[in-house]
């Protein structure tokens, strides 16, 4: 299922975004976050993002990052995307700096529902022509309407 409608809204896109550290990176997320879902705090969310790094990079490679974290008050999982406007040092597992990133937040109790949030989330962000379509987007809704048109396979 490529469709992520259920866990991004068009008000949790983010492009051009321009940040100089993770600190800086996990405060714009949180804001957004806390803009986009009523009833959430921003620095809880960036403290529980930070907090879920320093156990280790969620940079997986390729230039994409997947920090998450569960947090009270939510009652599904909420993603946050963010284009870069320049590639962060991230510390990931090919040494390469990211551009694209994925933030996932789950209820705090949402065991299996977070990890399948998260594969679903990871699979996607493997794609590398998915991600050519992502870096190429012109805009905030194109980059929305990426996530969440469920594209026909083709036979490659």
């Amino acid at each position: 299922m490529t469709d992520f409608s259920d866990l991004l809204r068009p008000d949790a896109v983010l492009t051009g975004l321009a940040v100089a550290s993770k600190k800086a990176l996990f405060q714009q997320l949180a804001t957004t976050a806390a803009l986009s879902v009523e009833g959430i705090d921003p620095a809880l969310v960036a403290e529980r993002l930070a907090a879920r790094e320093k156990l280790g990079s969620t940079g997986f490679g390729g230039g994409v990052a997947i920090p998450h974290a569960k947090l009270p008050g939510l009652d599904v999982p909420v993603g946050i995307f963010a284009r870069l406007a320049q590639p962060l040092s991230y510390q990931a597992v090919d040494d390469l700096p990211v551009d694209l990133v994925f933030a996932l937040l789950s209820p705090e109790q949402a065991g299996s529902v977070h990890l399948k949030a998260l594969a679903r989330v990871s699979r996607r962000l493997r794609d590398h022509g998915f991600l050519a379509k992502l870096r190429g987007a012109g805009s905030r809704d194109a980059l929305f309407a990426l996530f969440t048109t469920a594209e026909s396979r083709d036979a490659a």
